[in-house]
């Protein structure tokens, strides 16, 4: 039972990616391809809840958690790409056929690992537990911090001249990258949702939250975008003060 669900959500995850990608290599355009990311998220959520306990209480909140972020994200991102047009990320990719094709395969996968925890519990359920609520009370922190990040520099991007300075205010003046702390906060949360039930399996849950955790620390979250930030404002004596005085990640004063 397990495996099959875990080798169905990894097919799930692939053929999602395969028929967007298909319409994105296509039209070569990159505008379906966060919307892809999250929506797969949803999939497979509404899949596995649909297959349990439909109205067990843990089993319907798990799948709400997934359901509400991977939705609140996808719509995000989407209504960004069509704001800004284009994503900077996939110059000179989307362009060529392999190296698009491996950042959808590589999204795929990433979504299937990180949905880990999430696919094993719904495997074997268990009844609503001290776990889950503390679980679900840090995702939904991660959740507020993470929507309220995205809507502040985004707002502040769309003012004349937004695009080219760096945001530093709100929940921007106290992190680098406040709504990546968020993102991460929500999957650590859905662990911790379902950790007391794993059992033996906790050793490949915890790859679900480590797994995000490692990408926006160390692969294509804030080093891309801190790469990115120095090109563009490294040479500014204010936006190395605002480096030198503000938190990588955790929202919180020095």
């Amino acid at each position: 039972m397990m495996l099959n669900d875990l080798l169905l959500t990894l097919a799930v995850s692939l053929a999602i990616q395969a028929v967007l990608f298909a319409f994105a290599a296509t039209l070569k355009t990159d505008k379906v391809t966060d919307l892809s990311y999250g929506l797969t998220f949803v999939v497979l959520a509404g899949w596995l809840w649909s297959k349990g306990n439909a109205g067990d209480p843990a089993q319907l909140t798990l799948a709400a958690m997934v359901i509400a972020w991977g939705v609140r994200l996808a719509g995000y991102l989407f209504y960004r790409i069509m704001t800004i047009g284009r994503d900077a990320r996939f110059d000179g990719i989307r362009e060529h056929f392999w190296p698009f094709f491996k950042f959808w395969f590589g999204q795929g996968v990433a979504v299937w690992v990180i949905m880990l925890p999430v696919t094993l519990w719904f495997s074997t359920p268990g009844p609503w537990n001290l776990f889950m609520t503390a679980g679900l009370l840090i995702w939904a922190a991660g959740l507020i911090i993470e929507t309220v990040a995205d809507a502040q520099k985004f707002a502040a991007k769309q003012k004349p001249g937004g695009g080219d300075r760096w945001v530093d205010t709100g929940l921007w003046s106290l992190s680098r990258h406040p709504n990546y702390f968020g993102e991460m906060l929500c999957w650590w949360g859905v662990y911790v949702f379902v950790a007391m039930d794993l059992g033996v399996w906790n050793a490949l849950g915890i790859l679900g939250p480590v797994s995000i955790t490692y990408i926006l620390l160390k692969v294509t979250g804030i080093p891309t975008l801190e790469k990115s930030a120095n090109k563009k404002w490294g040479g500014s004596a204010e936006y190395q003060a605002y480096v030198a005085r503000t938190r990588r990640l955790m929202p919180i004063p020095r």
